[in-house]
């Protein structure tokens, strides 16, 4: 009895992996692949290469925040913690040297004992926003000082930058801090103050219109403004200037930013910074000229 010998079969192998029997094919290209090549697709299981290519010709979407604003900063605050940073590292260069604060703090204009005039009227114009980044030197109330705008800062600010981005949340909070040195500036310029509760009073107002606008809950901000606002009035050397130029200037930023159409939003949000800017540039300059003229 003779028998006939069976003919070979092939089996079928992974293309990236020879030695790896298989039965299931690319459904795009119609190679085998084995299960560590496999990738889930619409319909069956794509290789590697096929999802590659596929990728390449997808147009991925940007992040956006709640507000619409295209390219959500990170989770980590970078702008919050780089204030907070310098501000405590002026703190502690005011400790070692009184001439720092004199030198940097905000006043409109005053004349020495020697006779020189010195403030923003005489060109020290970076008083107005170096000011924003100094504190009460020393001190339970100098501690206290720093340490609450420090915490508030760290409080609320994560979420604006979170929302903002980090350029509009660095815009709001430096045009804020200096819309509080314009109205002392304006108002009593031979006053002095230090201090970054300018800018904070800005954020707390920004909050405060954002969250109205994204319908969150604002009656703990609501809560801590007006116990700041009682504060600035009632406790005797709190410049009530730089916390209300700052409370003004934030929210009307923010307003400006959150209720921007949705067509104009990108003009809005490059061109109401430059404006307030603009604008806080005139009156100081207003100001100015006329504390020239009358020294």
């Amino acid at each position: 009895m003779s028998t006939e010998p069976k003919p070979e079969t092939s089996v079928p192998t992974c293309y990236r992996h020879p030695g790896r029997e298989t039965y299931v094919r690319c459904t795009r290209c119609d190679r085998y692949i084995c299960p560590e090549c496999m990738r889930d697709a619409a319909v069956g299981h794509q290789c590697v290469e096929c999802v590659a290519d596929g990728n390449r010709g997808v147009r991925r979407a940007r992040a956006v925040t709640p507000l619409g604003v295209p390219g959500a900063a990170s989770a980590v605050p970078v702008v919050t913690y780089s204030l907070i940073g310098l501000c405590v590292l002026a703190y502690l260069v005011e400790l070692s040297s009184w001439r720092f604060i004199a030198d940097y703090m905000m006043i409109g204009q005053a004349t020495l004992i020697n006779g020189n005039t010195i403030g923003v009227s005489e060109g020290e114009w970076y008083r107005l926003v170096t000011s924003m980044f100094l504190h009460q030197r020393g001190g339970s109330f100098g501690i206290a000082h720093i340490l609450f705008n420090m915490w508030a800062l760290w409080a609320i600010g994560p979420a604006l930058e979170q929302v903002l981005g980090r350029w509009r949340y660095l815009a709001l909070y430096m045009l804020s801090g200096l819309g509080g040195s314009v109205l002392l500036y304006l108002v009593d310029p031979g006053n002095s103050a230090v201090g970054a509760s300018g800018a904070i009073f800005g954020l707390f107002g920004a909050y405060f219109v954002i969250g109205r606008r994204l319908g969150g809950q604002v009656g703990p901000i609501v809560f801590l403004l007006v116990i700041n606002l009682v504060i600035t009035f009632s406790v005797p050397d709190i410049s009530w200037e730089g916390h209300i130029g700052g409370l003004v200037t934030g929210g009307a930023l923010a307003a400006a930013m959150a209720y921007a159409p949705a067509a104009r939003r990108s003009l809005v949000h490059i061109g109401a910074p430059l404006v307030v800017l603009a604008l806080l540039t005139a009156l100081v300059l207003v100001k100015t000229a006329e504390l020239s003229s009358a020294l």
